[in-house]
């Protein structure tokens, strides 16, 4: 039996979750076991797909199984999952599902929604079944990366409490979240996470183990702006060199500054300026700042232009910044000319 559920919880944790591993060299996977209630912890290497017989037998409080990642540079870990198995406690899976389609850990950004699966089974009803194998606890937590930050070695155990909520009945259970909760006094700028996680309840065998557990990053909105030409401006001869300052560029983001003739108009298409395309491909946000000179090619003509930049992300193309300007680039002579007969 003991071995019957090693390869249950094994086969459960690879499956179910080790997909989601990204297979990157810079990337090490592992599957952590701790026993109950001796406490005996074993990591076991894994590859990113496949199952293996757990490295221990099934002790009678049970065993915890917890999936982690660890990027190599900078120096990370991520715990991507978690199952417990025990004699009677039932099982959980979560998942978190975002518009973007990055698939080593759920992200999204500040002004986008998310949506949670829990599917738990083995619970039991009977007048006479223990207190844990009747129901679970959901628990969510918010952590605020603050600043500036990314996440990097973030203390977990500092996690706010949001909610928590019991599961009393085999299925799944599904919640949609227009927006995050994670802590900030601007909403468009919180950069954190949310984690769910699904704990069974303590016995007299093993304490209150979590069964399964997800998180879902969030990235702040990016801005930007526009300086060496002011809003309205009219420019005679060349025209200026400009500095394009952009905060916040979303991990998979392209990023770049169009131009056309007339007032603003959202939707519309332009001349991409030289120099001003960014493409972004990262598992963090960005900050940078562009110098644009030599973009007279794309201006071609005299009267009112539009200059903005826009952001193309999986969630679709948003305007960050623009500017309307007057180009007068005739060269006037006032002269005269006269003859001496």
């Amino acid at each position: 039996m003991k071995t019957i559920l090693a390869l249950v919880a094994a086969t459960v944790l690879a499956g179910a979750s080790l997909a989601s591993a990204q297979s990157a060299p810079s990337y090490t996977n592992f599957i952590r076991q701790t026993q109950f209630p001796t406490g005996v912890v074993y990591d076991a290497p894994v590859s990113v797909s496949g199952s293996q017989l757990s490295p221990l037998p099934i002790d009678p409080g049970g065993a915890r199984f917890e999936l982690w990642t660890v990027k190599s540079s900078p120096l990370t870990s991520y715990l991507l999952d978690t199952k417990y198995v025990g004699t009677y406690i039932p099982l959980a899976w979560s998942f978190v599902i975002t518009e973007d389609p990055y698939d080593t850990i759920p992200r999204t950004r500040a002004d986008r929604p998310f949506w949670v699966y829990i599917y738990v089974s083995g619970l039991l009803n009977g007048a006479t079944d223990p207190d844990p194998a009747k129901s679970v606890k959901l628990l969510r937590h918010v952590q605020s990366y603050g600043a500036g930050g990314d996440g990097t070695n973030i203390n977990r155990d500092l996690a706010t409490l949001y909610s928590q909520s019991s599961i009393n009945s085999n299925g799944w259970v599904t919640m949609t979240y227009n927006l995050s909760s994670v802590p900030g006094a601007d909403r468009s700028k919180i950069r954190g996470e949310e984690r769910f996680s699904v704990y069974s309840l303590a016995d007299y065998q093993a304490p209150e183990s979590q069964l399964a557990s997800k998180f879902v990053q969030i990235w702040p909105v990016a801005d930007a702006t526009i300086t060496g030409i002011t809003n309205g401006q009219l420019i005679k001869g060349s025209l200026p060199d400009i500095s394009l300052t952009l905060n916040d560029l979303y991990p998979d983001s392209r990023t770049y500054a169009q131009v056309y003739k007339g007032n603003p108009q959202l939707g519309k298409t332009g001349d991409i300026v030289p120099g001003s395309a960014l493409i972004v491909q990262d598992t963090v946000p960005k900050n940078r700042t562009l110098s644009i000179t030599n973009y007279d090619s794309v201006l071609p003509e005299d009267g009112r232009w539009t200059m903005e930049v826009l952001t193309s992300t999986p969630f679709g193309t948003d305007r960050l910044a623009y500017i309307s300007f007057d180009l007068d680039r005739t060269i006037k002579v006032n002269g005269s000319v006269s003859t001496i007969e």
